[in-house]
């Protein structure tokens, strides 16, 4: 079944905020979403991908990696953030039913107004400032951030008792992987260059060993901070966790043209609706 965009991406912020899909078209007309979601685990990619699935079928899938490192729910509000916005289906019904926390019900994510019938006492102003902004801040699922916080002095990186991933994970990412195998997509892994939470080479070891065994590309972008030109002290909003503006376009650009010579996605500039949504990206980011 053949749908509107060439890529889709999942995973978590490092997804969102750093790949921004109108400066891959710009560079290489492909045509990409992301659908990344603040500390999106690695199941829930699992069904945001089946789900998607069920819409379009794209050339490719891109996950960020990073997500491997949590083999347990974080918390609560990270779930509502991935499931509450999605349609009602198997695969919503699969997401609520492997993340929900102890403390959580089923049917608190089918009427949401049971877990948040008392947030009316905690409104600020600034839910109301949220409220009537319609400005528009996300682009194809990038979320456009243009402040800039150089990167600091970073915490000491700690010893870890254990580098393994967690068995869950690593079954969610093998369902993933089988998926786009049954559906002819290619899958691609990814990490983003952000510089914390640190990204250890024992767990860089075990995902380059996954990919070999099963000839998949995985690029870890953390390798390639000179080539790409990122400059941590202008191109992130949180001090090197997340990219910018100027960060996420660098970051696009050197990545569009790997999928154009490398994963041969085709080149759509001159699509008039494409074209449209550029120019409009353009005038709001400007």
């Amino acid at each position: 079944r053949a749908g509107g965009h060439d890529v889709i991406f999942v995973g978590d912020c490092e997804v969102y905020a750093n790949f921004t899909p109108l400066e891959m078209y710009r560079e290489a007309g492909i045509k990409a979403y992301v659908r990344g979601t603040s500390q999106q685990l690695v199941w829930q990619s699992y069904y945001i991908l089946e789900e998607t699935f069920r819409y379009e079928t794209p050339k490719a899938v891109v996950f960020n990696v990073n997500a491997m490192r949590y083999s347990e729910p974080v918390k609560e509000e990270y779930h509502r953030l991935t499931i509450d916005e999605m349609r009602w289906s198997a695969q919503k019904v699969g997401i609520i039913q492997a993340s929900m926390t102890e403390e959580e019900t089923f049917l608190s994510y089918v009427f949401p107004i049971l877990r948040y019938h008392s947030r009316i006492t905690q409104l600020t102003a600034e839910d109301f400032a949220y409220l009537f902004n319609d400005a528009q801040i996300t682009w194809q699922g990038h979320l456009v951030n243009k402040e800039v916080k150089p990167l600091g002095r970073l915490p000491s990186k700690k010893a870890l008792a254990d580098y393994s991933f967690g068995d869950v994970c690593w079954q969610y990412l093998e369902k993933m992987r089988l998926l786009c195998e049954e559906n002819g997509v290619e899958l691609i892994l990814i990490k983003a260059p952000s510089v914390y939470p640190y990204w250890y080479d024992q767990y860089d070891a075990q995902i380059e060993e996954y990919a070999a065994k099963h000839g998949l590309a995985f690029y870890n972008f953390l390798d390639h901070v000179e080539e790409i030109g990122i400059d941590y002290q202008m191109d992130t909003y949180d001090a090197g966790l997340h990219m910018n503006l100027s960060g996420a376009t660098k970051l696009s650009t050197y990545f569009a043209k790997i999928l154009s010579e490398q994963h041969g996605l085709p080149d759509h500039r001159g699509d008039v609706a494409f074209d449209e949504l550029l120019k409009a990206y353009d005038e709001a980011t400007k």
